[in-house]
């Protein structure tokens, strides 16, 4: 933000874009060195004409990163600003540090301090299960590297390279664990000292019995095929390129049921389940692929024309039912054509008809193929949600409107105290409705106070001192509502008669 003044957002939006470019980075590489291990190849051909192991591999990893863009749960809360895009770069960087450790046979600097990396970051972030459970379980982790190496599966000249490679001494390899071990505990402490985390985490029934529901949708369409997966490999789930994946997925599912169906920890899992996914494809049978293909077009084209369909009546009035559904659920919206948005879209749509055009003609088929429609798919859908319904979700999601109905409530310039404001609540307020605001009991010559409504009754502020004004609600969620009061003079009614025209439910401004 300081380096690009002009664009403030813009520029702070930039690491989150840059740590969801390396969760992909990431993913494709993991991929692409677990299907380099000898029991991830597939058995040669007898006389010969097989895809070489580095295509295969490369092949894979392309299917793997088509996965995760696939993912429905990924499609809004990786585009957000917050740390979980860093915490879902963390545990794609894990895994491709342990795959790239399996498949060189030993550990360099540079995974080394990865590996630590990614334990630390796991950590701080709260997932101290996950990380502490891999660093205890590295030995299992990599036994197999140790005892099935057989053959490096790559061209000739990396063949030689790899074979010629010293292996770790058992030292080396136990001064690797002893410092993730380490690290994980020392973050797992102070998640507990200074975290506010508790220990042991209670389980919900509740939410275990809701885990299921929101795997189903969030996870899809990764999830079947990574059962698929475990169902067509299950004579050799001890080896790596499942082993690991597999621990990821479970541990992270796990977490996310701990703490209370969290879907920001869930996420997390979605490049593990990408990998175990990938591996199905060389598996599937051309009926299964033909239903996905079937499936995706008919589910992302239907989308994709609701999405124009309501956009058009939108901005034109026409169909009407459209466009009366909207005025409804956003009173006071009133949508504007915009030309750079609309020539994205139109490009997006028209790229989405070429790929399908493509997909259902006659071509050599290739491993990623049952991918291409529901990776391009799930990106035209969000994409045309971010240039068509941008600024009808800015309007219904975020603090602007209740900011700007606030803002005219009041005389300008006029400082505002505040009690009980999340810290969302305040940046929102003060960034789109620019109201000048101050918390309790900074500034007693402030006119104007803001209460959430579900903290109106708790002590921490006069309430003989203010008068009732207003009554305001988010457009999205109308049990977030906040109370607007005026400092009282002699001329208004005491706090106490109106205090009950709260409590009663005074309709909102512009409901």
């Amino acid at each position: 933000m300081w380096l690009l003044p002009a664009w403030p957002e813009i520029a702070s939006r930039l690491p989150y874009m840059a740590a969801l470019c390396l969760a992909l980075f990431f993913t494709w590489h993991a991929v692409y060195r677990f299907a380099l291990l000898p029991a991830a190849q597939p058995v040669p051909f007898a006389f010969g004409g097989q895809a070489s192991p580095v295509d295969y591999a490369r092949a894979l990893a392309d299917s793997g990163v088509m996965a995760v863009m696939a993912c429905l749960g990924l499609a809004q809360l990786s585009h957000e600003a917050t740390p979980d895009t860093f915490q879902l770069m963390s545990v794609a960087g894990l895994m491709h540090v342990l795959a790239l450790a399996q498949q060189r046979q030993s550990w360099t600097r540079t995974t080394a301090w990865g590996w630590l990396a990614g334990l630390v970051t796991l950590g701080l972030s709260g997932q101290n299960l996950m990380s502490l459970t891999i660093a205890v379980l590295l030995p299992w982790l990599q036994r197999r590297s140790d005892t099935e190496w057989k053959t490096p599966p790559t061209d000739q000249a990396q063949g030689a390279s790899n074979a010629q490679a010293p292996r770790n001494t058992p030292w080396q390899k136990g001064a690797v664990w002893a410092l993730g071990v380490s690290a994980s505990l020392v973050t797992a402490v102070w998640a507990l000292v200074w975290g506010g985390q508790t220990w042991p985490p209670t389980v919900n029934v509740t939410h275990a019995s809701d885990a299921l529901p929101l795997l189903t949708w969030f996870a899809w369409p990764v999830w079947p095929l990574a059962i698929w997966t475990l169902w067509r490999w299950r004579w050799h789930l001890h080896h790596a390129h499942l082993a690991m994946p597999l621990l990821f997925a479970m541990l992270l599912i796990l977490g996310s049921v701990l703490q209370g169906n969290s879907d920001r920890v869930l996420m997390l899992a979605l490049p593990a389940l990408s990998v175990l996914a990938a591996f199905a494809l060389p598996t599937l049978r051309r009926s299964v692929s033909a239903l996905i293909d079937w499936f995706s077009v008919l589910f992302f084209t239907t989308s994709a024309t609701v999405i124009w369909v309501v956009w058009v009546a939108m901005v034109t009035g026409y169909p009407s039912k459209p466009a009366a559904n909207v005025a409804r659920l956003a009173p006071g919206f009133t949508a504007e054509f915009g030309p750079l948005a609309f020539t994205v879209a139109l490009v997006a749509t028209l790229v989405w008809l070429r790929v399908v055009a493509w997909r259902l003609g006659r071509h050599q088929p290739v491993i990623w193929k049952s991918l291409v429609l529901p990776a391009t798919g799930g990106v035209l859908c969000w994409l045309l949600l971010m240039t068509l319904w941008l600024p009808l979700l800015d309007y219904g999601r975020s603090y602007g409107p209740i900011a700007r109905r606030m803002a005219a409530l009041m005389a300008p310039g006029q400082c505002v105290q505040t009690h009980g404001l999340t810290q969302a609540q305040l940046l929102g307020l003060m960034h789109q409705g620019g109201l000048n605001l101050r918390r309790l009991p900074n500034d007693d010559d402030c006119t104007y106070l803001i209460v959430p409504a579900d903290r109106h009754g708790e002590s921490g502020f006069d309430e003989a001192k203010w008068a009732f004004k207003a009554r305001l609600n988010r457009l999205n969620d109308r049990r977030e509502s906040l109370l607007l009061f005026t400092k009282i003079s002699a001329s208004q009614a005491p706090y106490e008669a109106q205090a009950s025209g709260v409590e009663r439910g005074l309709p909102a401004v512009g409901e």
